[in-house]
C-alpha cells in the first residue's frame, strides 16, 4: 500500500480515536498534507474531520500546508520510527517535510496534530 493509500485511511482511523477528537473540539481549521506529489485537503470541524479531498483543488483555500515525500511519510509510519522520523519537527530539522502557511492552528493545537498525522502507523502495512 502507497503512503498516499495508506493516508487516505485517516477517516477511518480518526473516527476511532474519540481521545484524539475530543482533544480537538475546539479547532476548526482546513489544511492541507502533501503526501509526496498527492494533496489531501482536510477540513477539521470540531476536532472530527468533515472532509478529506485527495487531489489537487485549484484555489482552495487552506491556513496551512505540512508537506513531505513518499519515503518521509512511511519512515514516519513506522510502527516504531527511528529517531529522527518520529516526530514532525525532527522531519522539518532533517529537511524532510516543510510547513508553510499560517501555522497558528498548527502550533496551537500541536500535539493533535502530531497525533493525527501518525495514525496511519495504526495500519497493519504499518508494520
Amino acid at each position: 500500500m502507497s503512503p498516499a493509500e495508506r493516508f487516505a485511511r485517516l477517516p477511518s482511523l480518526l473516527v476511532a480515536d474519540s481521545g484524539l477528537i475530543r482533544r480537538g473540539r475546539w479547532l476548526n481549521a482546513d489544511c492541507r498534507i502533501d503526501i509526496g506529489a498527492e494533496p489531501f485537503y482536510l477540513t477539521l470541524r470540531e476536532g472530527a474531520l468533515a472532509d478529506l479531498a485527495r487531489g489537487q483543488h485549484l484555489l482552495r483555500s487552506v491556513a496551512f500546508s505540512v508537506s513531505g515525500t513518499e519515503e518521509t511519510w512511511q519512515r514516519h509510519w513506522q510502527a516504531v520510527p527511528a529517531p529522527g522520523w518520529h516526530d514532525l519537527f525532527a522531519l522539518t530539522k532533517r529537511g524532510a517535510a516543510s510547513f508553510d502557511g499560517d501555522l497558528r492552528p498548527l502550533l496551537q493545537n500541536l500535539q493533535y496534530f502530531k497525533d493525527l498525522l501518525a495514525l496511519p502507523r495504526r495500519l497493519p502495512e504499518a508494520n
